[in-house]
C-alpha cells in the first residue's frame, strides 16, 4: 500500500517536471512558421540611472585602458559595462544624446552609472547642473555608425 503512494506520487511529480520543465522548451525549439517576417531591428540593451562628468583635475591622467584622458574626448567612466564598449547616451531632461566609448571606470563606492567627459556633458546639456537622469544604449564593441 505504501510502495503504491509512493510511485503515485512519483508519477505525479514526473507528470509535473515533464510540463513545466520539457514542454516549454520542446515547443520554443520548433522552427517558425516560413511566413513569419524576421525581425531587421538591432536590439541593444538599454540602462537607466545618473550621470555626471569628470573633474579637470583628471584632465591628462591614464584611464583604466591606458589611454590618456582628455575632457575634449566623447568618453565615460563605467563600472557595470566593459572597457571598450560603444554607448549611446540620452538625457533624459532634455532629449540630447551622445555616442561616446568606455575607457575607464569609476570609484568602487560610487553609485552613478556613468561620469562622462566634460565635451559629452556639454553635448548632453548638463554642465551646470552637474548631474542628470540618462538613458544608455549598449551597441558593443564596435564603433556603431550613427
Amino acid at each position: 500500500m505504501i510502495k503504491n503512494i509512493y510511485i503515485c506520487k512519483f508519477r505525479h511529480l514526473l507528470i509535473l517536471f515533464i510540463c513545466l520543465y520539457l514542454m516549454p522548451q520542446i515547443v520554443l525549439s520548433q522552427p517558425k512558421e516560413q511566413g513569419a517576417k524576421k525581425s531587421t531591428q538591432k536590439t541593444s540593451k538599454v540602462l537607466y540611472g545618473i550621470a555626471s562628468f569628470y573633474a579637470n583635475k583628471f584632465d591628462g591622467r591614464k584611464t583604466a585602458n591606458g589611454e590618456i584622458f582628455s575632457q575634449k574626448k566623447f568618453t565615460a567612466a563605467c563600472n557595470v559595462l566593459p572597457l571598450g564598449t560603444w554607448l549611446k547616451v540620452t538625457n533624459l531632461r532634455n532629449g540630447k544624446s551622445v555616442v561616446l566609448k568606455t575607457n575607464d571606470r569609476l570609484h568602487p563606492s560610487m553609485k552613478r552609472i556613468l561620469d562622462l567627459s566634460r565635451a559629452a556633458a556639454q553635448k548632453l546639456g548638463y554642465i551646470n547642473s552637474g548631474l542628470t537622469r540618462v538613458k544608455v544604449e549598449i551597441f558593443g564593441k564596435k564603433n556603431p555608425s550613427i
